[in-house]
C-alpha cells in the first residue's frame, strides 16, 4: 500500500500539492487524471522520488519513501515514459534488458527474460529481439517501454501518460494490453492521464486532481453516478460533449447482451439518456428491428474510452 499524508510541493512561487492524502491500495490499477497543471505528475514523480516533497511523508509498505535506499527503491518501481525513450544505440532485446544487466543477471537469463516478455505483448521475439528501434512503429516502441519497465519484476509500475502521442487505435489496444498485463502480474499500476476516457476504461480506482488538491476517488461507476462536486460533473461533461450519436452506435459497435424482456429505451434515443438511465438502473433494455439487447455502465464507458472528444 502507498499512502500520501499531508504532502505539499511548492515550485519557486507556486504551490503544485497542497496537504496532500491520498491511498493507493496494493495491486490497484490506479489513476490519476486531471487538466494540465493539476499535480498528477508531480504525484507520481514523488513516488520514485524524480521529486521530493516540501512537506509531509510518503510510505510505500509502512516505511517512509524517504528512508528507502534510492537505487533499492526505483528497482521496486518500474516507469513507462510518455516519450518511450528507448536507447537508440541499443536493440530490442538490451533494451528490455538494460536494468537486469546493471543488477548483474547472467545473459542468459536477461535474453530469457526479454523474450518472455516481448512474447507477452504480441511481438513475436524470433522477430524483435534484435531490431533496432527506428525499425519499430510508436506503438510498438510503446510495448517495448511498457516491458522494459517489467523486466526486473517490479511491485509497482508508474505510467505518466504514456498514451497520449499514439493514434486512437494503437491507444485502444495499448489501453487493452495494459489491462490484460495488470490481471495478470498483479502488480499495482499507477497512471497518469489528462483523458477521462482513458482514465474511466483503465482505473479500478481514480483520483481526479485540480490546482494539487483531490476532487474525488472512487470507482469509474461512482465518479460518473456521483460526482463528488461541479468541477468533477463538468470536467466529465466536458470529456463526453454533446455529440450526434445516439444509442444505436454503441449496438452497432457490439455492445450489449440479447435480452428478451422487455424495452425501456429506443435504440435513437441520445447517448445522455442512456447515461442517465444506468445511474439508476444496473442495465438499460434497448429495442431495434432485429432484437433487444441490454447495455450496462461498463458496455457505456468501454464505448466512451474509445471515441475521441469533438
Amino acid at each position: 500500500m502507498i499512502e500520501f499524508k499531508n504532502v505539499s510541493k511548492q515550485y519557486e512561487g507556486k504551490l503544485a500539492l497542497d496537504r496532500l492524502n491520498l491511498t493507493i491500495p496494493s495491486r490497484d490499477f490506479f489513476v490519476l487524471v486531471g487538466p494540465s497543471g493539476s499535480g498528477k505528475t508531480t504525484t507520481l514523480k514523488m513516488l520514485n522520488r524524480l521529486i521530493e516533497p516540501t512537506d509531509g511523508n510518503i510510505y510505500f509498505d509502512d516505511q517512509r519513501i524517504i528512508d528507502y535506499d534510492l537505487k533499492q527503491l526505483r528497482q521496486r518501481m518500474g516507469y513507462v515514459l510518455q516519450n518511450i525513450a528507448l536507447f537508440p544505440n541499443l536493440n530490442i532485446q538490451e533494451n528490455i534488458a538494460i536494468q537486469a544487466e546493471s543488477l548483474g543477471w547472467p545473459r542468459k537469463d536477461r535474453v530469457a527474460r526479454a523474450r518472455h516478455l516481448l512474447a507477452q505483448v504480441d511481438l513475436d521475439p524470433d522477430q524483435y529481439a534484435t531490431r533496432m528501434p527506428n525499425e519499430l512503429s510508436g506503438g510498438e516502441q510503446q510495448r517495448v517501454g511498457i516491458i522494459r519497465a517489467l523486466a526486473i519484476k517490479p511491485q509497482v509500475v508508474l505510467m505518466d501518460e504514456p498514451f497520449s502521442a499514439l493514434d486512437p487505435i494503437s491507444r485502444k489496444q495499448l489501453q487493452d494490453l495494459v489491462l490484460r498485463l495488470h490481471k495478470k502480474l498483479k502488480m499495482t499500476f499507477i497512471f497518469v492521464t489528462h483523458d477521462m476516457h482513458e482514465a474511466l476504461r483503465l482505473g479500478q480506482h481514480i483520483a481526479i486532481m485540480r490546482q494539487g488538491h483531490i476532487q474525488q476517488v472512487g470507482t469509474s461507476a461512482e465518479i460518473m453516478e456521483h460526482p463528488a462536486n461541479d468541477f468533477v460533473r463538468g470536467f466529465f461533461q466536458n470529456e463526453h460533449a454533446v455529440r450526434p450519436e445516439t444509442v444505436q452506435s454503441l449496438l452497432d459497435d457490439g455492445y450489449g447482451q440479447p435480452t428478451t424482456a422487455l424495452p425501456t429505451l429506443p435504440a435513437d434515443a441520445p447517448v445522455s439518456e442512456l447515461a442517465a438511465m444506468l445511474r439508476q438502473n444496473q442495465a438499460v433494455v434497448v429495442a431495434t428491428a432485429q432484437s433487444q439487447r441490454a447495455l450496462s455502465t461498463p458496455d457505456l464507458l468501454d464505448y466512451l474510452a474509445t471515441k475521441e472528444a469533438d
